[in-house]
């Protein structure tokens, strides 16, 4: 039988410096830790697959670690540390509050709070997907999250803060998860690959985090699929085939043939995106895209905004110079206009070809409508 264990589970990080894109948590706890001034209940807020869970789980083990590190990570090493590795710990408790929302669930947690941990410093009871408890439970959990037993701390973990009634939220510590950054995420991939000798184009691995929108677990689970269906040589054209994603040359052709007023050419550039079997509204959403990218690539100050690799960067830059602000702005609203258009539309196809037209002729609209807005207005007799 196969021990084949997915990349996020076997490469889940075991200490604060491991966790990847939130410095800005894990920095916090290692020094409250080291302060020995841990508040009694967290909550960890923030997208799906940022890390929450894991900082909770760190941090339970760093509490409760007999030969913490100089610097407040856990050992990993000592009795403590090893008995929550192997899922064993008495003294960490994990909820799952999707499925146990109910007022009993909670009223059972609390009675559990009142036993003293045999070993270990506290307590530690971990809630994920918190905002799923029912109002009664929440109701339930007050008086025992303002004033827990000493030995008793807890973390709770959500993916909508905005669900939890402020009562709670006036009595934990928040901290705020952030979307993990491109680079970040393409850089983790990078060491997992040389850790598991897959071949690898730099641009593939930045094309699976841009994929996964700021979620290192689905930039994982993308990878471990891409890495089966490439048989540990993952390239960028085989990740934009697996993943069905629109190579970002058929937009910058687009733009040329836009510049050269070439609708006919467009439309046919359309014909060959539809026979490779995508979708026109599709190629609309990424050509609006497109011309935003280009409008940030106009000013220094905004490119940090533009997470793509370093060559198609450069690519983005170059085309940018050879079109001015009035035509992307017009661009991107004809874009987005007809994007709307085509959710409700019988036949989308027709809309997308009637904004390339468009397109092809904005330069000439916008020439002639800037020499009539110039030109006196003609004295009746």
């Amino acid at each position: 039988m196969s021990n084949y264990i997915v990349s996020a589970r076997k490469y889940r990080p075991g200490t604060f410096a491991s966790v990847v894109g939130q410095a800005h948590v894990t920095n916090t706890l290692k020094s409250a830790i080291l302060l020995d001034q841990l508040a009694h209940a967290f909550l960890f807020s923030g997208p799906r697959g940022v890390g929450k869970t894991t900082c909770a789980r760190i941090l339970a083990k760093a509490i409760n670690c007999l030969n913490r590190e100089a610097d407040g990570e856990p050992c990993n090493e000592c009795d403590s540390c090893r008995s929550y590795n192997e899922g064993k710990s008495f003294n960490i408790h994990e909820l799952d509050a999707a499925s146990n929302n109910s007022v009993d669930d909670i009223r059972n947690l609390v009675e559990q709070t009142r036993y003293v941990p045999a070993n270990g410093n506290k307590s530690v009871y971990i809630i994920d997907e918190v905002h799923m408890l029912s109002a009664q439970a929440f109701n339930a959990f007050l008086k025992t999250l303002e004033e827990p037993p000493a030995h008793v701390l807890f973390i709770l973990a959500t993916t909508e803060k905005h669900k939890i009634l402020p009562t709670i939220l006036s009595r934990v510590q928040k901290f705020d998860f952030r979307r993990i950054k491109v680079d970040d995420i393409a850089t983790h991939l990078e060491y997992i690959s040389q850790e598991e000798n897959v071949k690898f184009e730099y641009a593939a691995l930045q094309q699976i985090a841009l994929k996964a929108d700021g979620a290192l677990r689905d930039a994982l689970s993308l990878y471990d699929q891409l890495v089966s269906y490439t048989g540990s040589d993952v390239t960028f054209a085989k990740v934009l085939e697996n993943l069905n994603i629109l190579d970002y040359e058929y937009y910058f052709k687009a733009i040329e043939l836009m510049q050269q007023e070439n609708h006919s050419g467009l439309l046919l550039l359309l014909d060959e995106i539809i026979a490779n079997g995508f979708e026109a509204k599709d190629f609309a959403v990424g050509l609006t895209e497109h011309f935003r990218n280009l409008l940030i690539c106009q000013d220094p100050q905004t490119l940090k905004l533009l997470e793509t690799s370093d060559q198609v960067r450069a690519q983005y830059q170059r085309q940018c110079q050879e079109s001015d602000a009035s035509f992307l702005l017009n661009a991107f609203h004809l874009c987005s206009e007809a994007e709307q258009q085509t959710k409700y539309a019988t036949h989308p196809r027709l809309i997308i070809e009637l904004l390339l037209i468009k397109l092809a002729h904005l330069r000439q609209a916008i020439h002639v409508s800037a020499v009539a807005a110039a030109s006196p207005e003609k004295k009746n007799p």
